[in-house]
């Protein structure tokens, strides 16, 4: 854990304009520091030895107002700023997490860290207000005042000079020392809080379900477990920040009494004069000013630096770069799985493994296997959202599978090598994203669903669709017997994630929006999977209509009806992953 990540710079914009002001502000507090502590010096010299009142020393009195007056200015500024930088730092870097997770797909979240990273873009990135406003600027100010200070205190006395920078060192030795074990506290801070979240966030999501079965008050005891846990490593965090201040408030208490002690010796015998050595006194501690308060603000900060750490791991992930090829027209084009093999993170079995088939233009196709085959993430690796193990998907432009027309009614079977029609074939991975995403609608298990009413969410597939439109495709899927239920039609407001609609409305509303969408390729995961068998009839008579209006259709299906409806039905398989003998061993 680096006191600065220059990857921080390069990430947050905003932190390198901090960082700049900063240095700029401590090297006038430097100047300023040293200028105080001999007009300071020069005023109390003249006062004992010469007796001068106030009248003789207004000039010198001036210049010290007006230093100090520029100080606490400085101090504002830096405190002022040093909040809005952090405000932004925080934004950008939650703004790059997001994109960096859209932008890796549902593997980023294979690990189950969805939650953690949910805690780590709210809670634990506000943790870096420390960090940016107290913590960094102290940083710039032992960098800038100390090495000035201490040049200044070994122009006016050499030898207090020497013991002052024997003397230094101590600190950030300590300060390194106690820095080590604050380090694994706050990771276990940091991990109880992201786990505490995580958990908080399940119960809430469950909560419906738990309150059905009456076992709403069975994650208590979790809660309270995980709350007790953070507040155990919060308490840690502040004995170790107690205890440290102790050590480096005793050590440079010792360190400016040796110079105070010297001075006051070599003053009695007339070897040093009373200016120089009041300049030596004052300046001492503003020495071991900034070292001291850099030890008290790396404890506020060190829950910010862990939460940088974990930011920047994750915008540093690799991502595959995009393709640049204009996706082909999806109605005169064919997509074939050429061995297609995925193994997900962590586990021993390809799911699927070696899947082959031909997605033919104006067809409706149908994925079908056991439970955890892999038919979910065939389609996953369609949509551009995981990378295939082995294999890959090509696109056949004006491509015919030769042998099957794309009127033959034959059914295709998963396994067996389909051979190449003259033309060039386009690998997925070529494809411009934005072209192919153009061309798909997409309906999973449970559509996501944002706050907002009923028709907000079917318009996010098309904002600019009329309301007769939005009639059209009530009709065709179901959603009309929806809408006759809920008293404000299509003003009804939906919480996070759909929240106030059934399993099977959801699945509804989420087909509405893939009809109104309009697109050449329909993907549908179980779309019937929580309706009734009157809706699932309207469900399966619009399929069947829209095919005919050419309108190819990839479906994953498990119900025989929707396996009936099918042109060409594909087995996904699974298979278990033989270890290597490294892995063996």
């Amino acid at each position: 854990m680096r006191p600065l990540d220059p990857r921080l710079l390069h990430h947050a914009s905003a932190a390198r304009r901090h960082i700049l002001l900063t240095v700029l502000l401590g090297t006038l507090t430097a100047g300023l520091a040293i200028a105080q502590a001999v007009l300071l010096a020069h005023l109390i010299a003249r006062a004992a030895r010469a007796g001068e009142g106030l009248s003789h020393l207004a000039v010198p009195l001036a210049w010290l107002t007006a230093v100090l007056l520029v100080r606490t200015v400085i101090a504002w500024a830096q405190d002022r700023y040093g909040h809005r930088a952090a405000t932004t730092v925080i934004a950008q870097l939650r703004q790059g997490i997001l994109e960096k997770i859209a932008a890796l797909g549902p593997r980023a979240l294979e690990d189950g860290s969805g939650p953690a990273l949910t805690t780590l873009t709210t809670r634990g990135l506000d943790c870096l207000d420390g960090y940016l406003v107290r913590y960094l600027p102290q940083l710039v100010l032992t960098a800038t005042v100390t090495p000035a200070v201490l040049v200044a205190i070994w122009w006016h006395d050499t030898l207090s000079g020497l013991t002052v920078l024997l003397t230094l060192p101590l600190v950030p030795l300590f300060l390194a020392l106690v820095g080590l074990a604050t380090q694994a506290a706050a990771d276990r801070r940091l991990r109880s809080l992201q786990r505490l979240g995580g958990q908080v966030l399940d119960l809430l999501a469950g909560l419906p379900t738990l309150r059905a079965l009456g076992r709403e008050h069975g994650q208590a005891a979790l809660v309270r477990r995980a709350g007790d846990d953070y507040r155990r490593a919060t308490m840690q965090t502040l004995r170790s920040a107690f205890l440290s201040a102790l050590v480096l408030e005793s050590l440079t208490t010792l360190s400016v009494a040796l110079v105070a002690v010297g001075i006051g010796l070599r003053m009695v015998h007339g070897d040093i004069d009373l200016r120089t050595g009041l300049a030596v006194i004052i300046l001492a501690p503003e020495a071991y000013l900034p070292l001291r308060m850099l030890g008290v603000q790396y404890h506020a900060s060190v829950d910010g630096l862990a939460a940088s750490e974990a930011a920047l791991e994750i915008l540093d992930r690799p991502v595959p770069a995009p393709g640049t090829v204009q996706a082909p027209d999806l109605r005169r084009t064919t997509v074939r799985f050429d061995g297609v093999t995925v193994v997900h993170p962590g586990t021993d079995r390809a799911t699927p493994s070696g899947l082959d088939f031909d997605l033919r233009p104006g067809r409706i196709t149908a994925l079908a296997g056991d439970s955890g085959a892999g038919k979910t993430t065939a389609l996953h690796v369609l949509l551009g959202l995981h990378a295939p193990t082995g294999g890959q998907v090509l696109l056949l432009p004006d491509g015919v599978v030769a042998g099957a027309g794309a009127g033959s009614p034959d059914r295709l079977v998963a396994g067996a090598a389909l051979p190449f029609v003259a033309g060039a074939a386009l690998s997925l991975v070529r494809v411009e994203p934005d072209s192919w995403y153009r061309q798909i609608a997409w309906v999973p298990q449970r559509p996501l669903m944002s706050p907002g009413t009923l028709a907000e969410n079917i318009r996010l597939a098309a904002p600019g669709a009329t309301d007769e439109e939005l009639e059209q495709v009530a009709d065709r899927c179901g959603l009309r017997e929806v809408l006759a239920d809920l008293d404000l039609g299509w003003q009804t407001p939906l919480g996070q994630g759909g929240y106030g609609l059934s399993a099977g409305q959801r699945q509804r509303l989420g087909l509405a929006r893939a009809l109104l969408r309009r697109a050449p390729l329909l993907v549908l995961d179980e779309p019937t999977a929580h309706l009734d068998a009157s809706t699932e009839q309207v469900i399966i008579r619009t399929l069947q209509d829209l095919n005919d209006r050419g309108t190819t259709i990839l479906l994953v299906a498990h119900r025989p009806s929707l396996l009936a409806l099918a042109q060409d039905l594909v087995r996904v398989d699974a298979t278990r992953i033989a270890p290597t003998p490294d892995s063996a061993t």
